[in-house]
C-alpha cells in the first residue's frame, strides 16, 4: 500500500512563502497523478492543485492560481507545493493525495496532513 508523508508546514505571516513536500513510498510513483488538498477549521476538504504523472499537466483551484505551484521529482518519489504570497485564508491542514479517479480533483487516498497557519 502506498504511503504518503507530508512535511514542510508551519507558521507563516501573510506574504511569506512555504514549501510543502510529500514523500511517497512504492515503485509506482512515476505513473501516478498526484494532488494537494486542504481543510480549514470548520470547512470541508477542498482541492488545491494536481499534477500529472509526468508533470506536463497541472491544475489549480482559482484561489491559489498565480501564488501556488505544484511540482514533482519522480527520481525522489516526492511531490511539492510551493506556496507564495500566503494569506490568512490559506490556513488549513494540507494533504497530499494519490489514486486519482477523475482528473483533476477526484482522489481516493490521502496522507496524514501538515498544518499551515498564516497570521495577518
Amino acid at each position: 500500500q502506498v504511503q504518503l508523508v507530508e512535511s514542510g508546514g508551519g507558521l507563516a505571516r501573510a506574504g511569506d512563502s512555504l514549501r510543502l513536500s510529500c514523500a511517497v513510498s512504492g515503485r509506482t510513483f512515476s505513473s501516478k497523478h498526484m494532488g494537494w488538498f486542504r481543510q480549514a477549521p470548520g470547512k470541508e476538504r477542498e482541492f488545491v492543485a494536481s499534477i500529472s504523472s509526468n508533470g506536463d499537466n497541472t491544475a489549480y483551484v482559482d484561489s491559489v492560481k498565480g501564488r501556488f505551484t505544484i511540482s514533482r521529482d519522480n527520481a525522489k518519489n516526492t511531490v511539492y507545493l510551493q506556496m507564495n504570497s500566503l494569506k490568512p485564508e490559506d490556513t488549513a491542514i494540507y494533504y497530499c493525495a494519490t489514486d486519482i479517479s477523475r482528473w483533476p480533483d477526484r482522489f481516493n487516498s490521502w496522507g496524514q496532513g501538515t498544518q499551515v497557519t498564516v497570521s495577518s
